[in-house]
């Protein structure tokens, strides 16, 4: 962990060093930040992730990055400009996450679709997740409508829905909008669910419930998913 500059408030972690959450990091990147800028944004992501937005002083930001108040201010004309610009770095990486998954089942909707809960899976159950989803804990803690973050959250939840939506008309669901919304809320809600319950174990379930969304007779498109089974390779008997 960096050390604060004399007369700073104290660290009230050391995540800014430590392995970044999956959903709470700056960044995958081992490397530490050179620039003020990054080492701020840093430090400011990590500890609204640990402690809350509210709870989270501008002392205690500038002592985690290593810099002062004064540089902090320079760079960011406010606390709540901060707040944006987290949230703005967050959605991108989300987006990055996202992207590389259905980048790897081009043309397959569904299999899309599989595989990010089964990746969202696999990433909410780690025990550096355990705070969930930073974007979806800063939509409590913001409830001005007229904060710079607020249109930040509101966006990205909204393209969520839309990109959900527009995976299930591809897959030739029989509601395609009812169920890319029932997935967006399945996502949403697994992020509080993982601060709610103890453990992971009840949020491990949530790539079977989507898996059960998309088989839906009502919703999804279960025939298209039994000719995509039986079209399937049998493995070869021993």
């Amino acid at each position: 962990m960096s050390t604060p500059r004399e007369g700073a408030a104290a660290p009230l972690s050391n995540a800014a060093s430590g392995t970044a959450p999956p959903f709470g990091s700056p960044s995958d990147c081992a490397c530490p930040p050179q620039c003020a800028k990054d080492r701020i944004l840093q430090a400011a992501q990590n500890l609204f992730y640990e402690h809350g937005i509210r709870a989270v002083s501008v002392d205690a930001i500038a002592a985690e990055a290593d810099t002062t108040k004064v540089t902090l201010y320079r760079v960011f004309e406010s606390k709540d400009a901060l707040i944006a610009e987290c949230l703005k770095d967050q959605t991108r990486r989300f987006w990055q996450w996202w992207e590389a998954i259905v980048d790897a089942h081009q043309g397959q909707p569904r299999a899309q679709i599989e595989a990010l809960f089964d990746l969202l899976a696999n990433r909410i159950c780690r025990k550096e997740a355990h705070r969930g989803c930073p974007i979806a804990n800063s939509a409590v803690e913001l409830d001005d409508p007229a904060h710079p973050a607020a249109h930040v959250i509101r966006e990205h939840h909204a393209e969520i829905a839309k990109r959900f939506r527009k995976l299930c008309k591809e897959m030739g669901a029989r509601e395609p909008n009812v169920l890319g919304d029932a997935l967006t809320l399945l996502v949403t809600g697994v992020f509080s669910a993982r601060i709610a319950f103890e453990n992971a174990e009840q949020v491990k379930s949530v790539a079977e419930a989507a898996k059960a969304l998309l088989d839906s007779p009502a919703l999804g498109a279960p025939e298209a998913a039994k000719a995509q089974r039986a079209k399937a390779p049998r493995p070869k008997a021993p």
